[in-house]
């Protein structure tokens, strides 16, 4: 008897959800205050994975009821007026949250960005006053993308607590912040990069993963066979190979072994949106 595939996480009906949710909170600000939340969208130079998530915020934003402006800056801005625009962002009444596409073309420095940017107003959850608050647990904007991470995992229903959870990657973005909500909720959990790779560790952590996060932008960085029977997979990576979006997982393969795993596209990427726009009226708020 063939073994059953592992159930496909449909990001895009959790999305609805999460939006629902905003839909009447914004709704719900905007007969109080008569004001609705604002999202200004940045993006420096182009980049085509950057271009398509613009597209997703500008219509979720118009769905929900939230304003919307893109700005878009060009290549070789300097570091000195980026930071004059973020400080004139800073200051706009118009705009009640703020949201810079990564990676920033070489010679800006994303970290400092990422400081300078009004907590209020950073919708990202990037700053480092939100990174902060995480270690304590009681953030009220968390990281876009690692929010959307639990939400996924949160739908599986399954109990968390003592998991062995494997994050693959360690950005400021994904991986760290991931790493903390998991312990949050009493994962054994075991953070991977490059240094575990070239040591030849990689495939022994991925195997033991209970629950995998894989956050690197390298497609089938990690093969169906290192997935453990019955593990949960967060595949957060997008690569464009021969014309098609592709994830860091050999997703083929391990649908065969995982209990529940996440599509590329249409796994993560809705579900980042959505708490993109949730933290966007939770930024409102906190003005």
């Amino acid at each position: 008897m063939s073994k059953v595939l592992g159930q496909i996480l449909d990001g895009r009906a959790i999305a609805a959800k999460i939006h629902e949710e905003t839909r009447r909170e914004v709704e719900r600000l905007k007969a109080s205050t008569g004001r609705a939340p604002f999202l200004l969208s940045v993006q420096v130079g182009m980049h085509s994975a950057a271009d398509l998530f613009v597209r997703s915020q500008m219509r979720a934003a118009e769905s929900l009821g939230i304003g919307y402006r893109l700005e878009r800056l060009p290549q070789e801005i300097t570091q000195k007026d980026l930071i004059g625009k973020i400080k004139g962002w800073n200051t706009d009444a118009q705009v009640t949250g703020v949201t810079i596409q990564f990676p920033l073309p070489p010679g800006l420095d994303g970290r400092e960005m990422s400081a300078l940017l009004d907590p209020r107003k950073d919708v990202e959850g990037i700053h480092p006053q939100h990174i902060g608050q995480a270690m304590f647990g009681w953030s009220r904007i968390g990281t876009c993308t690692s929010l959307a991470i639990m939400e996924l995992i949160a739908a599986t229903g399954a109990n968390l607590y003592g998991k062995e959870a494997v994050i693959v990657g360690h950005s400021e973005l994904i991986g760290k912040p991931v790493s903390l909500l998991l312990l949050d909720k009493f994962c054994t959990t075991t953070v991977c990069h490059v240094a575990t790779s070239e040591r030849g560790r990689l495939i022994e952590h991925v195997k033991r993963a209970e629950i995998l996060v894989v956050a690197v932008g390298r497609p089938h960085l990690v093969k169906g066979s290192w997935i453990k029977p019955g593990a949960i997979v967060i595949d957060v990576g997008t690569s464009l190979v021969d014309g098609k979006v592709t994830g860091d997982v050999e997703f083929d393969e391990a649908v065969k072994v995982a209990d529940f795993i996440t599509p590329v596209p249409g796994g993560v990427g809705p579900v980042v949106v959505a708490t993109l726009m949730r933290n966007t009226v939770e930024s409102f708020k906190l003005q």
